[in-house]
Protein backbone atom coordinates (compact mmCIF):
# COMPACT_ATOMS: atom_id res chain seq x y z
CA UNK A 1 0.00 0.00 0.00
CA UNK A 2 1.18 4.04 -0.36
CA UNK A 3 0.11 7.16 1.03
CA UNK A 4 -0.82 10.45 -0.50
CA UNK A 5 -2.64 13.31 0.87
CA UNK A 6 -4.47 11.37 3.77
CA UNK A 7 -5.16 8.60 2.25
CA UNK A 8 -3.85 4.83 1.95
CA UNK A 9 -3.92 3.08 -1.42
CA UNK A 10 -3.66 -0.87 -2.39
CA UNK A 11 -1.34 -1.29 -5.87
CA UNK A 12 -3.74 -3.71 -7.97
CA UNK A 13 -3.92 -5.00 -11.78
CA UNK A 14 -7.31 -5.57 -12.91
CA UNK A 15 -8.51 -7.06 -16.19
CA UNK A 16 -7.07 -9.12 -19.33
CA UNK A 17 -4.44 -8.02 -20.17
CA UNK A 18 -3.97 -7.00 -16.83
CA UNK A 19 -4.18 -2.95 -15.97
CA UNK A 20 -2.25 -1.63 -13.01
CA UNK A 21 -4.47 0.99 -10.57
CA UNK A 22 -3.82 2.48 -7.06
CA UNK A 23 -7.36 2.36 -5.24
CA UNK A 24 -8.27 3.81 -1.37
CA UNK A 25 -8.04 1.01 0.98
CA UNK A 26 -11.00 1.47 2.68
CA UNK A 27 -12.66 -0.26 5.98
CA UNK A 28 -15.84 1.79 5.91
CA UNK A 29 -17.10 1.15 2.32
CA UNK A 30 -17.91 -2.40 1.40
CA UNK A 31 -17.72 -2.01 -2.41
CA UNK A 32 -14.99 -2.31 -4.45
CA UNK A 33 -14.96 0.46 -7.28
CA UNK A 34 -12.74 1.65 -10.11
CA UNK A 35 -13.22 5.06 -12.89
CA UNK A 36 -14.62 3.27 -16.52
CA UNK A 37 -14.66 4.39 -19.73
CA UNK A 38 -16.51 5.93 -21.40
CA UNK A 39 -16.76 8.41 -18.56
CA UNK A 40 -19.82 11.14 -18.20
CA UNK A 41 -18.56 12.29 -14.84
CA UNK A 42 -15.18 11.62 -13.94
CA UNK A 43 -11.98 13.13 -11.19
CA UNK A 44 -8.65 13.58 -12.22
CA UNK A 45 -6.31 11.16 -12.07
CA UNK A 46 -3.33 10.59 -13.41
CA UNK A 47 -3.47 7.03 -14.52
CA UNK A 48 -5.46 6.28 -17.75
CA UNK A 49 -8.96 5.14 -17.13
CA UNK A 50 -9.95 1.42 -17.38
CA UNK A 51 -11.56 0.09 -20.57
CA UNK A 52 -13.71 -2.47 -19.93
CA UNK A 53 -14.19 -2.93 -23.89
CA UNK A 54 -10.33 -4.00 -24.17
CA UNK A 55 -10.48 -6.61 -21.07
CA UNK A 56 -11.49 -10.62 -22.27
CA UNK A 57 -12.12 -11.04 -18.72
CA UNK A 58 -15.08 -8.31 -18.19
CA UNK A 59 -18.49 -9.46 -17.42
CA UNK A 60 -21.18 -7.29 -16.64
CA UNK A 61 -23.50 -8.47 -13.78
CA UNK A 62 -27.52 -9.24 -14.80
CA UNK A 63 -29.89 -7.34 -12.55
CA UNK A 64 -31.18 -10.77 -11.13
CA UNK A 65 -27.83 -11.58 -9.64
CA UNK A 66 -27.86 -12.51 -6.09
CA UNK A 67 -24.15 -9.39 -6.27
CA UNK A 68 -26.87 -6.89 -7.70
CA UNK A 69 -28.96 -7.85 -5.07
CA UNK A 70 -27.05 -7.29 -2.51
CA UNK A 71 -27.20 -3.87 -3.07
CA UNK A 72 -29.60 -1.84 -0.72
CA UNK A 73 -32.39 -0.10 -2.57
CA UNK A 74 -32.09 2.63 -3.40
CA UNK A 75 -28.28 1.83 -4.52
CA UNK A 76 -29.52 -0.24 -7.21
CA UNK A 77 -31.18 0.26 -10.41
CA UNK A 78 -31.69 -2.01 -13.41
CA UNK A 79 -31.99 -1.31 -17.27
CA UNK A 80 -34.43 -4.42 -18.21
CA UNK A 81 -33.76 -3.45 -21.71
CA UNK A 82 -30.16 -4.37 -21.26
CA UNK A 83 -30.33 -6.63 -18.08
CA UNK A 84 -27.39 -4.73 -16.14
CA UNK A 85 -27.21 -3.86 -13.00
CA UNK A 86 -26.41 -0.25 -12.07
CA UNK A 87 -25.28 1.12 -8.44
CA UNK A 88 -24.97 3.86 -6.97
CA UNK A 89 -22.83 4.77 -3.91
CA UNK A 90 -22.14 8.03 -1.62
CA UNK A 91 -20.22 8.94 0.85
CA UNK A 92 -20.22 11.29 4.19
CA UNK A 93 -17.90 13.80 2.00
CA UNK A 94 -20.54 14.22 -0.59
CA UNK A 95 -18.31 11.88 -3.27
CA UNK A 96 -19.87 9.55 -5.07
CA UNK A 97 -19.43 6.41 -8.13
CA UNK A 98 -22.49 5.27 -10.39
CA UNK A 99 -21.98 2.72 -13.03
CA UNK A 100 -22.24 -1.18 -13.67
CA UNK A 101 -21.84 -3.78 -11.37
CA UNK A 102 -19.57 -6.18 -13.13
CA UNK A 103 -17.30 -9.58 -12.68
CA UNK A 104 -13.57 -8.52 -13.40
CA UNK A 105 -10.04 -10.74 -13.18
CA UNK A 106 -8.16 -8.53 -10.10
CA UNK A 107 -4.42 -9.28 -9.31
CA UNK A 108 -2.50 -8.32 -6.14
CA UNK A 109 1.26 -8.12 -5.74
CA UNK A 110 2.58 -9.87 -2.93
CA UNK A 111 5.65 -9.94 -0.66
CA UNK A 112 5.86 -13.78 0.19
CA UNK A 113 5.61 -14.75 -3.31
CA UNK A 114 4.29 -14.31 -6.92
CA UNK A 115 1.44 -11.84 -7.50
CA UNK A 116 -2.53 -13.44 -6.27
CA UNK A 117 -4.92 -13.61 -9.44
CA UNK A 118 -8.52 -13.69 -8.31
CA UNK A 119 -10.58 -14.20 -11.19
CA UNK A 120 -14.42 -13.36 -11.04
CA UNK A 121 -14.30 -10.49 -8.50
CA UNK A 122 -17.55 -8.52 -7.91
CA UNK A 123 -16.85 -4.73 -8.10
CA UNK A 124 -18.13 -1.38 -9.97
CA UNK A 125 -17.15 -0.04 -13.21
CA UNK A 126 -17.09 3.51 -12.28
CA UNK A 127 -19.32 5.55 -15.32
CA UNK A 128 -20.11 8.79 -13.38
CA UNK A 129 -17.94 9.67 -10.38
CA UNK A 130 -17.37 12.81 -8.47
CA UNK A 131 -15.50 13.90 -4.97
CA UNK A 132 -12.17 15.04 -3.65
CA UNK A 133 -10.05 12.44 -4.47
CA UNK A 134 -6.41 12.09 -5.10
CA UNK A 135 -5.35 12.26 -9.09
CA UNK A 136 -2.70 8.81 -7.81
CA UNK A 137 -6.04 6.97 -7.22
CA UNK A 138 -8.64 4.76 -9.61
CA UNK A 139 -11.54 4.06 -6.94
CA UNK A 140 -12.25 2.45 -4.00
CA UNK A 141 -10.96 -0.61 -2.48
CA UNK A 142 -14.24 -1.58 0.12
CA UNK A 143 -12.55 -3.67 3.30
CA UNK A 144 -15.57 -3.21 5.32
CA UNK A 145 -18.05 -5.81 6.55
CA UNK A 146 -20.86 -5.87 3.56
CA UNK A 147 -21.31 -8.98 1.49
CA UNK A 148 -19.70 -6.93 -1.77
CA UNK A 149 -16.20 -6.06 0.14
CA UNK A 150 -13.44 -7.61 -0.81
CA UNK A 151 -13.06 -9.34 2.94
CA UNK A 152 -16.60 -11.42 2.36
CA UNK A 153 -15.68 -11.76 -1.22
CA UNK A 154 -12.28 -13.80 -0.14
CA UNK A 155 -13.89 -14.83 2.77
CA UNK A 156 -12.97 -18.63 3.74
CA UNK A 157 -10.20 -18.57 1.74
CA UNK A 158 -8.72 -16.13 3.92
CA UNK A 159 -9.77 -17.89 6.86
CA UNK A 160 -12.45 -13.68 7.18
CA UNK A 161 -9.06 -12.56 8.54
CA UNK A 162 -6.79 -9.16 7.75
CA UNK A 163 -4.78 -7.00 9.17
CA UNK A 164 -2.84 -3.62 8.04
CA UNK A 165 0.05 -1.45 9.45
CA UNK A 166 -0.10 2.21 8.11
CA UNK A 167 3.11 4.58 8.26
CA UNK A 168 2.92 8.00 9.91
CA UNK A 169 2.43 10.71 7.27
CA UNK A 170 5.51 12.12 9.07
CA UNK A 171 7.72 9.14 7.63
CA UNK A 172 6.21 9.19 4.11
CA UNK A 173 8.46 11.26 2.44
CA UNK A 174 12.03 10.22 3.70
CA UNK A 175 10.83 6.61 3.60
CA UNK A 176 10.86 4.09 0.48
CA UNK A 177 9.07 1.53 2.03
CA UNK A 178 5.38 0.44 1.84
CA UNK A 179 2.45 0.01 4.08
CA UNK A 180 1.34 -3.77 4.43
CA UNK A 181 -1.98 -5.08 4.47
CA UNK A 182 -2.01 -8.85 4.84
CA UNK A 183 -4.99 -11.44 4.18
CA UNK A 184 -5.21 -15.21 5.88
CA UNK A 185 -3.27 -17.25 8.65
CA UNK A 186 -0.08 -14.38 8.41
CA UNK A 187 -2.58 -11.60 9.18
CA UNK A 188 -2.91 -12.93 12.62
CA UNK A 189 -2.06 -10.52 15.36
CA UNK A 190 -0.84 -11.85 18.93
CA UNK A 191 1.71 -11.43 21.16
CA UNK A 192 1.93 -10.39 24.91
CA UNK A 193 1.61 -6.88 24.15
CA UNK A 194 -1.65 -7.28 22.24
CA UNK A 195 -4.80 -5.88 22.78
CA UNK A 196 -8.03 -7.21 22.16
CA UNK A 197 -11.71 -5.59 21.55
CA UNK A 198 -14.85 -7.17 20.46
CA UNK A 199 -16.90 -5.90 17.10
CA UNK A 200 -20.36 -4.88 18.11
CA UNK A 201 -22.47 -6.06 15.47
CA UNK A 202 -24.75 -3.22 14.32
CA UNK A 203 -26.66 -1.40 10.91
CA UNK A 204 -25.67 -0.74 8.58
CA UNK A 205 -22.98 -4.12 8.38
CA UNK A 206 -20.65 -1.94 6.03
CA UNK A 207 -19.23 -0.41 9.85
CA UNK A 208 -16.56 -2.10 12.03
CA UNK A 209 -18.05 -0.58 15.07
CA UNK A 210 -15.93 -0.96 18.88
CA UNK A 211 -17.16 0.64 21.99
CA UNK A 212 -14.80 3.37 23.08
CA UNK A 213 -15.66 3.60 27.44
CA UNK A 214 -13.03 6.47 27.84
CA UNK A 215 -10.63 8.98 26.81
CA UNK A 216 -7.01 9.89 28.83
CA UNK A 217 -5.14 12.94 28.45
CA UNK A 218 -2.03 11.32 30.03
CA UNK A 219 -2.82 10.33 33.22
CA UNK A 220 -6.32 11.75 32.99
CA UNK A 221 -9.24 9.27 32.29
CA UNK A 222 -12.48 11.02 31.07
CA UNK A 223 -15.00 9.08 31.05
CA UNK A 224 -18.51 8.65 28.86
CA UNK A 225 -21.00 8.68 31.56
CA UNK A 226 -24.14 10.46 31.04
CA UNK A 227 -23.52 11.13 27.52
CA UNK A 228 -26.18 9.95 25.64
CA UNK A 229 -25.74 7.64 22.71
CA UNK A 230 -21.97 8.06 23.49
CA UNK A 231 -21.97 5.49 25.96
CA UNK A 232 -23.54 3.21 23.95
CA UNK A 233 -21.98 0.27 22.51
CA UNK A 234 -20.67 0.29 19.08
CA UNK A 235 -20.03 4.18 19.38
CA UNK A 236 -17.69 4.16 17.49
CA UNK A 237 -16.27 2.77 13.64
CA UNK A 238 -12.55 2.23 12.73
CA UNK A 239 -12.19 3.37 9.16
CA UNK A 240 -8.79 3.67 7.20
CA UNK A 241 -10.17 5.66 4.36
CA UNK A 242 -10.84 8.45 6.78
CA UNK A 243 -7.71 10.92 7.81
CA UNK A 244 -9.12 12.49 10.76
CA UNK A 245 -10.83 11.04 14.08
CA UNK A 246 -14.37 12.20 15.09
CA UNK A 247 -16.03 12.38 18.56
CA UNK A 248 -19.19 13.36 19.86
CA UNK A 249 -19.31 17.11 20.36
CA UNK A 250 -19.93 16.76 24.20
CA UNK A 251 -16.76 15.02 24.84
CA UNK A 252 -14.79 16.46 22.84
CA UNK A 253 -15.14 19.53 24.75
CA UNK A 254 -14.36 17.11 27.95
CA UNK A 255 -10.82 16.47 25.95
CA UNK A 256 -10.00 19.79 24.51
CA UNK A 257 -10.85 21.23 28.14
CA UNK A 258 -8.54 18.51 29.56
CA UNK A 259 -5.77 19.34 26.69
CA UNK A 260 -5.53 22.85 27.24
CA UNK A 261 -4.63 22.30 31.46
CA UNK A 262 -2.13 19.70 30.97
CA UNK A 263 -0.74 21.46 27.88
CA UNK A 264 -0.63 24.86 29.60
CA UNK A 265 -1.45 26.75 26.55
CA UNK A 266 -4.41 28.79 25.75
CA UNK A 267 -6.51 27.69 22.39
CA UNK A 268 -6.36 29.53 18.82
CA UNK A 269 -8.01 29.04 16.03
CA UNK A 270 -6.72 27.32 12.98
CA UNK A 271 -5.59 29.62 10.01
CA UNK A 272 -7.25 26.98 7.72
CA UNK A 273 -10.37 27.30 9.33
CA UNK A 274 -10.63 23.29 9.34
CA UNK A 275 -9.55 21.89 12.79
CA UNK A 276 -11.08 22.66 16.11
CA UNK A 277 -8.43 22.68 18.57
CA UNK A 278 -4.96 24.23 17.96
CA UNK A 279 -2.02 25.69 20.40
CA UNK A 280 0.48 28.30 19.82
CA UNK A 281 3.96 26.07 18.77
CA UNK A 282 6.77 26.57 21.12
CA UNK A 283 9.82 24.44 21.42
CA UNK A 284 8.92 23.39 24.72
CA UNK A 285 5.72 22.52 24.53
CA UNK A 286 4.97 19.55 25.83
CA UNK A 287 2.06 16.91 23.96
CA UNK A 288 0.48 14.21 26.43
CA UNK A 289 -0.05 10.73 25.28
CA UNK A 290 -3.61 10.14 25.11
CA UNK A 291 -4.94 7.03 24.87
CA UNK A 292 -8.52 5.43 23.57
CA UNK A 293 -10.16 3.11 25.93
CA UNK A 294 -11.84 0.21 23.97
CA UNK A 295 -13.47 -1.98 25.41
CA UNK A 296 -10.66 -4.58 26.51
CA UNK A 297 -8.14 -2.91 25.18
CA UNK A 298 -6.12 0.34 26.12
CA UNK A 299 -4.54 2.15 22.90
CA UNK A 300 -1.61 4.52 23.47
CA UNK A 301 -1.39 7.54 21.11
CA UNK A 302 2.08 9.21 19.99
CA UNK A 303 1.96 12.78 18.81
CA UNK A 304 1.88 12.00 15.43
CA UNK A 305 -1.44 10.06 15.94
CA UNK A 306 -3.25 13.06 17.34
CA UNK A 307 -1.15 16.41 16.46
CA UNK A 308 -0.31 18.01 13.26
CA UNK A 309 2.15 20.76 13.26
CA UNK A 310 0.46 23.95 10.58
CA UNK A 311 2.59 26.69 8.95
CA UNK A 312 5.00 26.19 11.86
CA UNK A 313 3.18 28.25 14.47
CA UNK A 314 0.74 25.96 15.30
CA UNK A 315 0.15 22.61 16.51
CA UNK A 316 -4.00 21.67 15.48
CA UNK A 317 -5.12 18.24 17.39
CA UNK A 318 -6.39 15.84 14.80
CA UNK A 319 -9.68 15.01 16.19
CA UNK A 320 -12.80 17.00 15.45
CA UNK A 321 -16.12 16.95 16.93
CA UNK A 322 -19.16 15.19 15.81
CA UNK A 323 -23.02 15.42 16.03
CA UNK A 324 -22.63 11.59 13.89
CA UNK A 325 -21.22 8.08 14.82
CA UNK A 326 -17.39 8.64 16.06
CA UNK A 327 -15.02 7.47 13.42
CA UNK A 328 -11.65 6.27 14.86
CA UNK A 329 -9.20 7.48 11.64
CA UNK A 330 -6.13 6.58 9.49
CA UNK A 331 -3.87 8.88 11.52
CA UNK A 332 -4.54 7.50 14.79
CA UNK A 333 -3.72 3.79 13.64
CA UNK A 334 -0.62 4.77 12.22
CA UNK A 335 2.46 2.61 13.35
CA UNK A 336 0.15 -0.05 14.88
CA UNK A 337 -0.34 -3.48 13.45
CA UNK A 338 -4.08 -3.49 13.27
CA UNK A 339 -5.82 -7.28 12.95
CA UNK A 340 -9.77 -7.87 12.10
CA UNK A 341 -10.54 -11.55 12.47
CA UNK A 342 -14.39 -11.35 11.40
CA UNK A 343 -14.65 -15.32 12.79
CA UNK A 344 -13.73 -14.21 16.48
CA UNK A 345 -15.55 -10.95 15.88
CA UNK A 346 -12.37 -8.86 17.19
CA UNK A 347 -9.91 -6.13 16.28
CA UNK A 348 -6.70 -6.11 17.95
CA UNK A 349 -3.61 -3.65 17.94
CA UNK A 350 0.05 -4.16 18.77
CA UNK A 351 2.47 -0.63 18.34
CA UNK A 352 4.46 -1.20 15.77
CA UNK A 353 7.25 0.21 13.84
CA UNK A 354 5.59 0.24 10.44
CA UNK A 355 8.58 0.84 8.23
CA UNK A 356 9.96 -1.89 9.39
CA UNK A 357 7.28 -4.64 8.58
Amino acid sequence: MFSSDGEYFMAMSIGTPPVKVLAIADTGSDLIWIQCKPCKRCYRQNPALFDPKKSSSYENLPCGSDSCKAIQSPGRSCRQDQNACKYSYSYADQSFSRGNLALEKFTFGSTRGPPVSLPMMVFGCGHDNGGDFDKFGSGIVGLGGGPLSLVPQLGASINWKFSYCLIPYVNVESSDVTNKITFGANAMVSDANVSTTPLVDKQPSTYYYLTLEAISVGNKRLAHKGLGSDTEEGNIIIDSGTTLTFIGSHFYEKLVSALEKVIGAKLVSDPRGFLSACFKYHRKIDLPIITFHFTGADVELQSYNTFARLEDDFLCLTMIPSKDLGVFGNLAQANFLIGYDLEKRTVSFKQTDCTKQ
